[in-house]
């Protein structure tokens, strides 16, 4: 079915499209939930894991914003999986060109010139700044990163890679030592990494007590460290719009112009990487658009086709695209630009355009999601701030809001089974529950997660 929504009168009309949840007579079977869990356990190696105490969560099929296990049972998905599916489960617009597409040309190789893959190119550099007129496809995020400090080396001739403690780039060579966070340690392989603390006022390493402190404070520290590292050295500083997993932190004002003005002056290229901020997520269709900051290279991945077909890229803007008009790129996948991918990105794209998804996303942050979040955030004393935009928040629990002090790892797990119990799928770091449904999601939904974080939440509350 579809359901037809509209914003305020400065917003299209959203009409987002939906499948009912398919009865037992069309593949609903609850054998089937410990049979595919016993596999997993069986013969399946997971990420970031010990293996031994391992329980998954069994998923069976997805609609919209729901999703469901074997035996029917519902989850309303306030996860996105790993943020990444911002149009949503089983658009059937977004189905049926993959299929279109494995019908017509499954796989081809990436020297070969491919219709759907030059339309999906087209379309991500229409929504990219001016000046960024070619794409390089890549599987991932991760390997999209990859490739960014790749071409930033060989434009700039210099080696080094500034990047922020609190951050996410991927789990590959320089990816993951790009990484600030603790799962860069066991795997510290990459040469000519260096990182710098970036702004994050409700935990400032500047002492600061205002946004304006904390930009001016986080720029200067960042400039020391340029500094420090030697200019001429250095060939990129690399972050996150919005960084995700480290708690969607917000740029105070000035930041990001700032840095901008650092590496002009230094000849320091500036990536961006938009994995999970881009594409709807924060409201716009790149985070950046709401900066007054142009970067030389811009990651993509996740929300480009909200992960129905593995893919990332760079966007490149045409200074460094021309550096290798004439120099060989010394870089290629052999899924670069897959034919399935790009179907998929096409009709992504599109159908968000057509739906007024990222409108949606944007409403639903500043009118609906927000103002709850801090209702919440009134309400209840475990919640030392909330912070976000469009439908990208994150919920910070404390044990005592005046020392700030994180909750446990163990009441954050009990929170998450919480939830869970109630048909509420989360995202969980750290201390934080992050908020990041995806970009369809409606103001009935908003109004079912609220009410399942607050009477979890009350739960909580009682244990500080």
């Amino acid at each position: 079915m579809e359901m037809f929504r509209s914003g305020n009168n400065n917003l299209p009309e959203v009409r987002v499209t939906t499948f009912d949840l398919p009865t037992s007579a069309t593949g609903l079977d609850p054998t089937l939930d410990a049979r595919t869990h016993d596999l997993d356990r069986a013969h399946v190696f997971h990420s970031w894991s010990a293996q031994g105490a391992l329980n998954p969560l069994v998923i069976a099929g997805g609609s919209g914003t729901r999703l469901w296990d074997h035996a029917g049972r519902t989850y309303l998905d306030f996860s996105s999986q790993l943020v990444n599916t911002n149009i949503g489960h089983g658009h059937p617009a977004v189905v049926a060109a993959i299929a279109e597409q494995a019908a017509r040309l499954a796989t081809v190789a990436p020297s070969t010139a491919n219709l759907q893959r030059g339309e999906a190119a087209a379309r991500i550099v229409a929504r990219a700044p001016e000046g960024f007129h070619k794409v390089f496809f890549t599987n991932g995020g991760a390997d999209a990163i990859e490739n960014a400090v790749r071409m930033a080396r060989l434009h700039t001739g210099r080696d080094k890679v500034l990047s922020a403690y609190r951050s996410y780039h991927g789990n590959t060579g320089a990816a993951i030592v790009a990484t600030g966070d603790w799962r860069r340690m066991p795997n510290e392989y990459a040469r000519g990494h260096a990182h710098f603390f970036g702004p994050y006022l409700y935990r400032s390493e500047f002492w600061s007590t205002t946004p304006e402190q904390e930009s001016e404070r986080a720029l200067h520290h960042l400039r020391r460290v340029i500094e420090a590292e030697g200019p001429a050295t250095i060939a990129a500083v690399l972050l996150e719009t919005v960084p995700g997993t480290a708690g969607v932190l917000m740029p105070p004002p000035g930041y990001l112009e700032g840095v901008r003005a650092l590496c002009d002056q230094h000849g320091i290229l500036l990536i961006l990487d938009e994995v999970m901020a881009g594409f709807g997520r924060t409201g716009h269709w790149f985070a950046l658009d709401a900066y007054d900051v142009v970067p030389d290279l811009i990651t993509f991945a996740k929300g480009v086709n909200s992960g129905y077909v593995p893919v990332g890229g760079v966007v490149i803007s045409d200074p460094i695209a021309a550096t290798f008009d004439e120099r060989v790129f010394p870089g290629g996948l052999t899924y670069s630009g897959h034919p399935l991918a790009a179907a998929s990105i096409v009709a992504t794209l599109d159908a968000m355009a057509a739906e007024g998804v990222v409108e949606n996303a944007a409403r639903i942050g500043r009118d609906v999601l927000g103002p709850a979040l801090h209702e919440l955030a009134d309400r209840h004393p475990i919640i030392g701030e909330v912070r976000g935009t469009g439908v990208f928040w994150a919920v910070e629990l404390v044990t005592d809001r005046a020392t700030r002090e994180p909750v446990s790892a163990a009441l954050i797990g009990r929170a998450k089974t919480a939830l869970l119990e109630r048909g509420l799928l989360p995202f969980a770091a750290d201390n934080r529950i992050h908020v990041v449904p995806p970009c369809i999601v409606s103001d009935d939904d908003v109004a079912e997660a609220v009410g399942i974080y607050d009477e979890v939440l009350t739960l909580l509350d009682k244990e500080i």
